[in-house]
């Protein structure tokens, strides 16, 4: 039996955490465990299952090693405890895969497709030349792309508001025709009110999807708005377990999920929500503005998974300013895009090889990312 013996955590920009895993036989394993503007918190959640769980326990017994950093703790669940279980998970399929020559989507039961489409951020955080920029990547060969629906929005806002949502994505509608998916993401700063009124006011301009309507603690209203329009509804990426999943499914209101690799467990659970997504006629869109490793299980999960649709990346998204996916990477072509598509990478393990030397050197500077806190005019803290 090989062990775990050691393992290390390096925070790199734009905001980042990676995890580098060894074993005893000189088997090396990477994962992304990180919680964007909480890399630190989570560090140390890392470093607590880690001590106490996994340094000298055999890395295949990935199952059993999930159950036990989730269910070994009396308090579980949240953004904390289940990223830092996710990036841990990713290294130790990372090191299985490697270790018997194969990528993980072959011990999770073969590849039922070949490559997946991958769509395009465009217009930032306070979205604005959203017609330009999508001109500028479908010419560069994406079929989709997602914009941010709003800036900060009043609990009760006006006309104008929801107007001016609606002439954006009008704009990227007849910039790129009709051959071009557009999903919206109201990036939970919408409360039920607005929502109804937004996915009316949106539909004729056929958006690909509405992502995140309400904030997950609002999932209760996601039936209502529902009613409201025939756009898939779409929502995820700060639910973190199968059980967090659970009432979506029951309720039927929604039609994508999207989970994120580096925050719902891990490869070992998204690939269980993604059947249980299955058995509700549900899609499934990983949800990815993170880095080259989170990308790389997402597209591992995605290769296995029949529901699966599209996938999102952060390539040259508005948050890596200093650094991108394609940085770490020893081989870069791995995330070649090509006709909208990206190919499942057939290495072994997650596919990747990481630039060791080059997340070092990243890693001595100082890292510290956390996302703006907006205000409304009052004064009252906005949803970012």
């Amino acid at each position: 039996m090989t062990e775990i013996v050691d393992y290390e955590l390096f925070e790199v920009p734009p905001r980042w955490l990676f995890l580098r895993v060894e074993t005893a036989d000189g088997t090396v394993g990477w994962g992304e465990p990180v919680v964007e503007g909480r890399s630190k918190t989570v560090r140390t959640a890392v470093e607590e299952l880690l001590d106490t769980y996994l340094l000298g326990e055999d890395p295949s017994r990935i199952e059993d090693h999930w159950q036990t950093m989730y269910r070994g703790g009396f308090y579980r669940g949240g953004p904390v405890l289940m990223s830092a279980i996710a990036g841990i998970d990713q290294a130790l399929w990372d090191i299985k895969g490697k270790q018997l020559d194969v990528p993980v989507y072959e011990l999770l039961g073969g590849a039922v497709r070949d490559r997946i489409r991958v769509y395009q951020w465009i217009g930032g955080d306070r979205p604005s030349d959203v017609a330009e920029q999508a001109r500028e990547q479908v010419d560069a060969g994406f079929t989709a792309l997602k914009m941010n629906a709003t800036e900060e929005i009043e609990r009760v806002d006006d006309p104008a508001t929801v107007e001016a949502a609606a002439t954006r994505l009008r704009e990227v509608r007849e910039a790129v025709g009709d051959e071009v998916d557009i999903g919206v993401d109201f990036h939970g700063r919408v409360t039920k009110p607005m929502a109804k009124r937004l996915v009316e006011k949106l539909e004729p301009y056929e958006p690909m999807f509405v992502e995140e309507p309400v904030l997950p603690e609002h999932n209760d209203a996601l039936p209502t708005i529902a009613e409201h329009t025939t756009t898939p509804i779409a929502t995820g990426e700060r639910m973190y377990s199968r059980w967090d999943f659970k009432e979506v499914f029951e309720d039927g209101a929604v039609d994508v999920i999207q989970p994120d690799l580096s925050h719902a467990g891990g490869i070992t659970e998204v690939k269980k929500i993604a059947a249980m997504a299955e058995a509700y006629d549900v899609a499934m869109a990983p949800h990815c503005p993170l880095g080259p490793l989170a990308l790389a299980a997402c597209l591992q999960v995605d290769a296995c998974s029949s529901n699966a649709f599209i996938q999102e990346q952060s390539l040259n998204i508005h948050y890596n300013e200093t650094s991108d996916v394609l940085d770490y990477l020893a081989d870069p072509s791995v995330f070649d895009y090509e006709d909208g598509f990206v190919q499942i990478p057939d290495g072994p393990g997650l596919g990747v090889e990481i630039d060791e030397d080059h997340v070092r050197e990243q890693a001595d500077g100082d890292v510290d990312w956390h996302n703006p806190v907006w205000r409304h005019a009052d004064g009252s803290v906005a949803e970012w």
